[in-house]
């Protein structure tokens, strides 16, 4: 009897085992990275940060003042009587010469006539004192010959002597009579041609105080008629600015301003003039700065109010930081934990680097020739050398900064006045020194790009130094850093930090 066939056994699949083994993995390791994340959220969700940004600071100072014409001229009148014509209105376009109004003329017109009278009388009493003294003359002519003769009495000689002369100044007195009444008539004249009043420039009438019929009294000072901006087209702003201010102004500086006529527009303007002459008003001191402005459109009017901005500074394309990070300060447990941490950092002279870095960035912005970036080169090289090995010799001091304490700031417990003096005789050093090593290099350079370095040196070498608060492993490390320009928001770093850097600006309320 046949006995019916095995099949033979299926041999089972390992696939499932391995993709249990990877899931098994997956879950592993995603849980290995949600723990680590986590903690790592958790120590940075302590803090509140920023990050160094790459950007532009523009630094302004706000002021207000009012819009008027370069010049305005104010016309008036210095004779008295009665306007008997008014020939412009406000607004109106005058050329010089061109006439404005006109008094009524007829008291100097016959003031005139009278005078032209008087010198007709004084013109015929010259003429009769001329006759008068020619026959004075011949009188006594013929009776000096006579008493030479001896057929005279010397005292009828001496009589028409006496005669002549007076005759010759009865002449001078008519003559200077004359010369009197024509001046007083020249005089006259001219108060007449006074009675037009005249545009003394090319303009536009602003004001006039006068109408037809009105008289005008000029007694004891001018009376204002009319008052003319001259040339509309250029216009000044008069500025107060706060003396708190005033020493950061300079001629030439740039200006933005806007009216609330044109409120959608912003017009731009010049610093022309800082005047010496200071107000004070409420105990608050401002001095008038003059703006000139364009108005070649005509858009803007004389008398309006201006919000200005005067651009005192603007650096471009350099590190700023939100203002928030200069003012954090580890509170409790951190402060300690920080100061801890800085301690056997401090001899790294933090910064210095930074010195090298903006000096290559003052260096390229000359525009050096071939000759002068090689000693430019060599300068540095030197001082970077000069540099590490200060840093080594704090490193093995245990920690003493090129500014006396850990990380470039004061010396913990020391005296801040002693510390801000010790730190004017390092930079004191620093800027001698400076100024040794790159001797050879400044001497390679043009008037111009030496005015810059000085300048620019100055400027570094005097730079206010702040520690800020790096974010490094969830943990704040101080540094200290050359503070600059600030408009209010962000502030202009340099030395230990770099674009990108996460900085400490607060810490977050503990749940």
């Amino acid at each position: 009897m046949s006995q019916p066939a095995r099949t033979a056994p299926r041999k089972k699949s390992p696939l499932p085992k391995i993709l249990l083994g990877v899931a098994v993995v997956a879950i592993l390791g995603a849980g290995a990275w949600y723990w680590t994340a986590r903690k790592a959220d958790g120590a940075e969700s302590a803090y509140r940060t920023a990050t160094v940004e790459r950007g532009d600071i523009r630094v302004a100072i706000s002021a207000t003042g009012t819009l008027s014409a370069i010049s305005t001229v104010t016309v008036g009148s210095q004779i008295s009587g009665q306007v008997t014509d008014v020939l412009v209105d406000y607004n109106s376009e005058v050329k010089k010469g061109e006439v404005l109004a006109r008094i009524d003329p007829s008291t100097y017109e016959a003031q005139i006539e009278q005078g032209n009278a008087q010198i007709a009388n004084a013109q015929a009493s010259l003429k009769q004192a001329q006759a008068t003294l020619a026959n004075a003359e011949l009188d006594y002519t013929r009776k000096a010959d006579l008493g030479t003769q001896k057929l005279v009495a010397q005292s009828d000689v001496d009589l028409a002597r006496a005669a002549r002369d007076q005759a010759r100044a009865q002449v001078n007195a008519a003559q200077a009579s004359i010369r009197q009444q024509t001046a007083s008539t020249q005089t006259t004249r001219v108060n007449l041609d006074r009675t037009v009043i005249r545009s003394p420039v090319d303009g536009v009438v602003l004001t006039r105080t006068i109408e037809p019929g009105q008289t005008v009294a000029a007694s004891l000072q001018a009376p204002e008629l009319f008052t003319i901006a001259e040339d509309l087209s250029k216009m000044k702003i008069e500025l107060a600015v706060d003396e708190a201010d005033i020493g950061q102004v300079k001629v030439g500086q740039a200006v933005s301003f806007t009216v609330d006529a044109f409120a959608d527009r912003q017009f731009r303007g010049e610093v022309q003039q800082v005047r010496l002459s200071a107000t004070t008003t409420s105990n608050v001191v401002t001095y008038p700065v003059v703006v000139s402005v364009d108005n070649s459109d005509g858009t803007l009017l004389p008398g309006l109010t201006v919000n200005a901005e005067i651009e005192v500074s603007k650096r471009d394309n350099i590190l700023k930081i939100s203002n928030a990070a200069l003012r954090y300060k580890p509170t409790g447990e951190e402060a300690n934990a920080t100061a801890t941490t800085q301690a056997p950092q401090g001899g790294q002279n933090r910064g210095g680097s930074g010195v090298s870095d903006d000096l290559v960035r003052v260096a390229g912005s000359l525009q050096l020739k071939p000759e002068q970036q090689a000693a430019f080169d060599t300068a540095l090289a030197a001082l970077r050398e000069r540099q590490a090995a200060r840093a080594a010799q704090a490193q093995q001091r245990g920690g003493a900064s090129m500014f006396g304490g850990p990380g470039g700031g004061p010396r913990p417990g020391g005296n801040s006045s002693g510390g801000g003096a010790m730190q004017a005789q390092i930079r004191q050093r620093m800027a001698e020194r400076m100024q040794q090593d790159f001797a050879p290099f400044r001497a390679t350079l043009d008037d111009q790009q030496k005015q810059r370095w000085d300048g620019e040196l100055r400027t570094l070498l005097g730079a206010k130094r702040a520690p800020i608060y790096k974010l490094v492993n969830g943990k704040p490390e101080m540094e200290q850093v050359r503070v600059g320009a600030s408009d209010g928001t962000s502030t202009e770093v340099s030395g230990a930090v770099k674009e990108g850097d996460v900085v400490v600006v607060g810490e977050r309320a503990k749940e």
